[in-house]
């Protein structure tokens, strides 16, 4: 690589902080209304406002953007905070069909999502 060469975060490449946002929200809109999602809506409790936040700050952080998250709660550790949570492979594939949909409506860079 030269030293002329810029290389674009996918954090810019999907459209920053307002993409991420947007990405985010549409995720717990599809968590809400899909049928095979109840189970695992039913785990992140009625107040989604906290976890929104922390999903758009991993988000973020994890996509080459500010660091966010790390800054607030420190190294992911996605296994460990998860770990008291019943996510077997239904959860794990409703999870994914709520995040491909959201990726889906809200990313335009087919290559990004």
């Amino acid at each position: 690589m030269s030293d002329d060469t810029v290389v674009t975060s996918m954090f810019d490449r999907v459209g920053g902080a307002t993409a991420i946002d947007r990405l985010v929200e549409t995720f717990y809109e599809r968590m809400d209304t899909l049928p095979e999602a109840q189970d695992i809506r039913a785990m992140h409790g009625t107040n989604l406002g906290p976890i929104k936040h922390v999903l758009k700050r991993y988000l973020t952080e994890w996509m080459g953007g500010p660091k966010l998250y790390s800054s607030e709660r420190g190294h992911p550790r996605l296994r460990q905070r998860h770990l008291g949570f019943p996510i077997g492979n239904a959860a794990r594939d409703a999870w994914l069909v709520c995040m491909q949909g959201a990726l889906i409506e809200t990313v335009e860079d087919e290559a990004a999502r």
